[in-house]
Order: C-alpha cells, then sequence, then structure tokens
C-alpha cells in the first residue's frame, strides 16, 4: 500500500531522468557533428574563390584550350564580377573584355584535326601554343649552317611576326583583374584580330574586298551597348601589323596594299596598338613585335641573360634582310654592299633573304636568326617597307647593340612604353643604341665599318649592358602557365600603361599625344 501509494511520485522521477539522458544525448551528438563537419566543408561565408589567373601552385593551371571550351559555352566574360574578396590590385584595373561574334573570328575554322595545323602558311599553324608558335627543338648537325646551338632547351618557339593578336588575346583571358560588370571596368578589350584578318588579301584585291570586313566589324562594335559609354574611347584593341597596313587613303587604287581600318571614325576613337606607330600623329601606340623567347620563369631570363652576355661575338657587325626590287631602299642596298665586303675580312656577319622563298624560309629559322646576332657587337637596322623591323627586337634579344639610320626606327621614338629603365630620370648617360644619317652614308661622308670599329671594348660592354638590361621589357612570357618569379614583361607594361591612359580619358582629358606630354618634333630629325 505504501509502495502503490507513491506511485505516481516515482514515475515523475523515472521520466525526469530518462528526459535528462536524452537531452544531453542529444546535445553531444549535435556538437560532435557540428565539430565534424567544421573539419569537412568551410562555411559558405569563409569560401575564398581564387581567381583563375592566379593558378594557386596547388591547382592545375588552367590550359587555354581548357579556357576556350569554357568560353565557348557560355556567352559571358570570362571573369566574375568584382566582390569584396577581389584582389585590392585590381582597384582601378578592371577590364571588360567582349564576346566578339563568330562571324568575325578569322581563327573559327582552326579546330582540333583540321588539316590546316599541318600547313605552314595557314594561320592556324600560329596558334600552337596559345600563339607561340612550335616549340623550337634541339639542334641539328655540327653548326656548318650557321646554327652554334645558342637556344636553351626550354622557353623558345617559332613565333611568327603577326602573332600577337593571338598572344595577346591569349594573356588577356588570364588577366586578373576581368570583370563582366561594365560600368566597375576602367577598359574594354575588344580580342578582334584586324591584322590576321587584312593579311588574307594584304595586296592587289580591290578597295572594297580589303575594306567591307573589318567595315562591318567596326559597324557592329559601334552598335554593342559598351560603345555608348563614351563612343569607344574606352576601347582597346591590338593590330599586329605597322600602322601604315591600316592607313590607305580611300578611293586608293586596288593595286595597293593594307586597308583604312584605322582611318574609319570608330577607330579613331579607340586605342588600337600596333607594331609601329605613326610618331607624326596622335592615337597611334607601338607595342613590341613579339620575339622566339617566352619563358616561364625569372631563372629562364637571367640565364639567357648571362648567356647573352657571355656569347663570343667574332663579328664586328651583322644584318640579315632582303634586298629590294629596283633599289627602292638605297640605304638597305648600301647595308648589303658594307656586310658582303667586310664579310670576307671576318668582320660581318649576314643572313641574306633576298632569294624568294628559299630566302624567306632562311630568314624565318629562329635559330639563324639568333646565333647570327649573338655573333655580332652591332646589329644593322636599315628600315624596311616603314620604319619599324621585327629585327630590331631579335637584336635586343640576342644582346646585339642596334645600329639605326632613321630616327622613327630607334626604340624610344616607337616604344615609349616600354623603351625608358624604370626609376630612372636622366637617360642622358643610357647610351645602348648606334644612329648613323642615311644621307651620310649614301654621299659617302660616313664609311659603316669604320664608323663602328671606333668604339672601344669598354664603350661596347657597357652598351650590350644596357642591351641586355631591356630584355625583359621587350618580350611576352608564355601565357599557359603561371610565371614564376617577379619580373614585368611587354604584357605588364602595356596594360598598366593602357590602364593610365583610360583613367585619364575617363578623368575627362583629351589625350593629344599618344597620353602623354612629350610631343618631341621627329619629323624634323628624320634622318
Amino acid at each position: 500500500m505504501h509502495t502503490e501509494a507513491h506511485y505516481p511520485k516515482y514515475l515523475v522521477y523515472y521520466l525526469l531522468i530518462l528526459g535528462s539522458w536524452l537531452l544531453f544525448c542529444l546535445l553531444h551528438f549535435q556538437y560532435f557533428h557540428l565539430s565534424l563537419s567544421s573539419f569537412a566543408a568551410p562555411h559558405p561565408a569563409a569560401l575564398v574563390v581564387l581567381p583563375i589567373a592566379l593558378d594557386a601552385s596547388f591547382l592545375p593551371s588552367l590550359t587555354v584550350e581548357a579556357d576556350n571550351r569554357r568560353r565557348s559555352a557560355s556567352s559571358s566574360v570570362v571573369a566574375a564580377s568584382p566582390s569584396p574578396s577581389s584582389p585590392p590590385s585590381c582597384e582601378g584595373r578592371y577590364v571588360y573584355m567582349l564576346d566578339v561574334p563568330s562571324r568575325f573570328d578569322i581563327l573559327r575554322d582552326c579546330v582540333a584535326g583540321s588539316p590546316l595545323f599541318n600547313d605552314m602558311w595557314s594561320w592556324c599553324a600560329i596558334t600552337v601554343n596559345a600563339g607561340l608558335g612550335p616549340k623550337i627543338g634541339p639542334a641539328a648537325g655540327n653548326g656548318s649552317d650557321g646554327d652554334k646551338d645558342i637556344i636553351p632547351s626550354t622557353g623558345w618557339y617559332s613565333t611568327d611576326q603577326y602573332s600577337l593578336e593571338v598572344i595577346f588575346h591569349n594573356w588577356m583571358r588570364r588577366y586578373e583583374c576581368l570583370t563582366n560588370d561594365l560600368a566597375a571596368a576602367t577598359a574594354v578589350y575588344v580580342p578582334y584580330y584586324p591584322a590576321l584578318e587584312l593579311h588574307q588579301h594584304l595586296c592587289g584585291s580591290n578597295t572594297t574586298v580589303r575594306d567591307g570586313p573589318s567595315e562591318a566589324f567596326l559597324r557592329w562594335l559601334s552598335s554593342q551597348p559598351t560603345w555608348a559609354v563614351l563612343g569607344g574611347r574606352d576601347h582597346f584593341m591590338v593590330a599586329a601589323k605597322t600602322t601604315w597596313m591600316f592607313r590607305r587613303e580611300p578611293g586608293g587604287q586596288d593595286e595597293g596594299c593594307g586597308n583604312n581600318f584605322l582611318g574609319q571614325p570608330e577607330s579613331r576613337n579607340m586605342t588600337v596598338l600596333t607594331y609601329e606607330s605613326n610618331i607624326w600623329a596622335p592615337r597611334d601606340i607601338a607595342v613590341p613585335y613579339p620575339s622566339y623567347f617566352h619563358p616561364s620563369s625569372a631563372g629562364e631570363v637571367a640565364a639567357w641573360q648571362a648567356r647573352a652576355r657571355d656569347a663570343p661575338r667574332p663579328f664586328l657587325f651583322a644584318f640579315a634582310g632582303a634586298r629590294r626590287i629596283r633599289g627602292q631602299l638605297a640605304i638597305r642596298d648600301r647595308v648589303f654592299d658594307v656586310c658582303e665586303a667586310a664579310a670576307r675580312r671576318g668582320r660581318c656577319g649576314m643572313l641574306d633573304c633576298s632569294h624568294g622563298l628559299e630566302g624567306s624560309i632562311t630568314c624565318r629559322s629562329p635559330r639563324k636568326l639568333v646565333s647570327l646576332f649573338t655573333s655580332a657587337r652591332f646589329c644593322l637596322q636599315p628600315r624596311g617597307d616603314s620604319f619599324a623591323r621585327r629585327s630590331s627586337i631579335d637584336s635586343v634579344m640576342a644582346g646585339c647593340i642596334p645600329v639605326f639610320f632613321h630616327r622613327p626606327s630607334t626604340l624610344k621614338a616607337q616604344y615609349r612604353w616600354h623603351e625608358p629603365e624604370p626609376g630612372r630620370s636622366n637617360d642622358g648617360d643610357r647610351r645602348y643604341y648606334v644612329l648613323i644619317n642615311s644621307s651620310d652614308v649614301l654621299e659617302g661622308r660616313v664609311d659603316i665599318e669604320e664608323e663602328l670599329s671606333r668604339y672601344t671594348d669598354d664603350e661596347v660592354a657597357a652598351m650590350r649592358k644596357e642591351v641586355i638590361k631591356m630584355i625583359p621589357r621587350f618580350l611576352y612570357k608564355d601565357p599557359r602557365v603561371r610565371f614564376e618569379g617577379e619580373m614585368r614583361d611587354a604584357f605588364d607594361i602595356t596594360i598598366d600603361e593602357m590602364m593610365a591612359r583610360m583613367k585619364r580619358i575617363k578623368n575627362g582629358e583629351n589625350l593629344i599625344w599618344k597620353g602623354d606630354d612629350r610631343d618631341e618634333d621627329f619629323a624634323a630629325n628624320d634622318s
């Protein structure tokens, strides 16, 4: 009776004890589960998204081919919109990259497995290795063909001189500050290839054929929402020929060459980067030709600089090029005559590109060209069809002191963004090239060999030191991989200067002369 009378009270005790035990188990389970979860996956608020271009060392490198597939699968721009997690260095450096319709893509037929890749004259061949071209393999033979086997086993490619549009585009795909937010962009990059398009009908075609495709593209471009913001003044692109090939006068004869791409109203609003600028006109800005050297690390660059510095140079001077028919370039003919005479005394090395297809193939050999230029103290750079020559850039890469015969041919006149040495305010004592007046040579007042012989060994060494220091600023790094080490190349310099230019435009400045105030009177010194 006593037990039965207290039954309800004991039942309550039992239920309280059971409930406490269950509550303890539940809390313990939740704590244990959350602890494990914190190790298994980070909370969404703590998720860090690395920009693709950072290419963290513990992640597989993003190849250009994979990037192309990803872009073709989506109509959006590659990079994400700016966010609080974006690198602070992108402030004021965001670029919006347009999606160009496939009908304007000159390389649309360059797909995997296409026989066009086996055609050395096809533009598909230059798309290999993100535009760098085929990798240069080991030297063959014993050096009797002029190949000294000086080119290293890595970082060197048979790069076509007109491939910069492709190389630059692939670098822009990896640019760390791409955005799909037009309002946040400082500039708009236009990935159109006007030089490759023009090359299909460069000379001889009627003017309608030469002008038509680029005019159609400009009509499309000026109809885009991006254009309406500033009338295209914040747009930029690369045209991988000299400015003169895009400045044919309207109404010119069909027998001529080039088109009027840069003469169109839309092009005059944009910033178009060419290999050679018209130094007497506003808005023209030149960037260096691509060389054969595309390193993936600062160590490769330092190793090559040391090799170029230590290379034996038995020739006083060297020249690679072709004569012009009917003596159209008298200074070039004179350089040929001088070099041929000096070669018999072992003073000049020469690659003669005059003999049609055979000569062209000879001078398209990176090994022969680099071997020649690393064998000479001075490399002669007479003007060709225009003032600037790719050979001038090859000369710098080889540590060979360039010799110019016209002031507009000099690196200082053409490549104002790349030629100055960073942090050096007074360039008066920075001597790295020779300028000889072409008229003095043609009229017999100056002998080229005699003039170059006057430089002492110490003077030559000092000049070559300056040339070799310039190598990083005139090369384009491999766009497929993350570069190891710190080094600003031609692309880095171009982008930095372009962003500075675009900021000034957006601030309302009317840039008269190439975005700076250094309006030098080159016309008065065109020697």
